[in-house]
């Protein structure tokens, strides 16, 4: 008997379990309280979905470089972030094309050239930040380290909204003249869209959110500037922007080498929308039905189609011939 109520003693001072301490009990309340609420998946460091998204995230960071020796910058993974140009050549030339940068990356230890020099001088003179970096830094957004020591930040294109390009119409003396384009992916294309839309007059430029070029650097050199002149807007489902504008008394007229109208026989002074396909593909189907008429461009030779951007071209020109007479 003696013993069990030393036992008994011994649990009242000690404790209800064996090897407890004086206060852990409330160290144990601490230990049940509320934490907040659990992090995202992408959140918690150790979950596949936060490995998938670091590997998304690097992945877009990551420039591929054109074939060897074509000077092609590097190509954009997302439209969201920042592009960024690589190569002494492709850098010095969205230089002198204007095209808006936000930073200027140069390798330590970098030999100086002329295109260098200049591409330093260019982006001093237009107030972009010249930053000196270690080279592993650029070896990451590269392939092989194929950045010849150089960089160039380009942020994303700011786009319109559709509806910014009939606002812009509305307030043009002249009658609407927008271009849309479907299927096209090659920035180069679109580049050379916006240059002959601007040239020829037109309002803006019309694109689909997916499946299409978008405005990259690429796009913006071929433009020779236009692109900081003429509106590029992006429409979540194109098919429902172009009725929309048919009945805002559009017309809409598609171009396609099988046209039931000729070029010719077309009248270009009313407001109107060229809608442009790719060489491949042409015109998407919901697309075609959408539009108003058919355009095809008469020729003499055994060519089959014309590139996009060239096909384009020929139509604003006769457009812009018909309204100045």
């Amino acid at each position: 008997m003696a013993g069990n109520s030393q036992r008994r003693g011994a649990i009242r001072k000690g404790g209800s379990k064996k090897g407890a301490v004086v206060g852990s009990g409330g160290q144990r309340r601490r230990g049940l309280e509320p934490r907040g609420a659990t992090p995202p998946a992408e959140a918690r460091t150790k979950h596949p979905a936060a490995k998938r998204a670091a590997a998304k995230a690097k992945a877009a960071t990551q420039g591929r470089p054109g074939p060897r020796g074509t000077g092609r910058p590097a190509g954009r993974k997302s439209d969201d972030g920042p592009e960024m140009v690589l190569g002494r050549n492709p850098v010095v030339e969205c230089l002198r094309a204007g095209v808006p940068a936000s930073a200027l990356y140069v390798a330590v230890g970098t030999e100086n050239d002329d295109r260098l020099t200049e591409s330093v001088k260019i982006a001093a003179d237009a107030g972009i930040s010249i930053l000196e970096v270690p080279r592993t830094d650029l070896d990451r957004l590269s392939a092989n380290g194929l950045h010849q020591g150089v960089a160039l930040q380009v942020p994303p294109y700011r786009y319109a909204h559709p509806d910014d390009l009939v606002a812009r119409v509305q307030d043009s003396a002249e009658p609407a003249l927008l271009v849309a384009l479907d299927n096209i992916s090659d920035p180069r294309n679109l580049g050379a869209v916006i240059r002959s839309v601007a040239a020829f007059g037109g309002q803006g430029v019309l694109i689909p959110q997916r499946r299409s070029a978008s405005v990259t650097a690429v796009a913006w050199r071929t433009s020779a500037g236009a692109a900081a002149r003429l509106p590029v807007a992006r429409a979540t489902n194109l098919t429902r922007t172009l009725k929309d504008w048919a009945s805002r008394g559009f017309q809409i007229v598609g171009l396609d080498a099988g046209g039931d109208t000729t070029l010719d026989d077309f009248d270009g002074r009313i407001p109107t929308v060229i809608v442009v396909g790719s060489e491949g593909k042409g015109l998407s189907r919901l697309v075609r039905e959408t539009c108003d008429s058919i355009l095809g461009i008469p020729m003499a030779g055994p060519v089959e189609s014309l590139n996009a951007s060239v096909a384009a071209g020929v139509v604003l020109s006769e457009i812009a011939r018909q309204r100045r007479i």
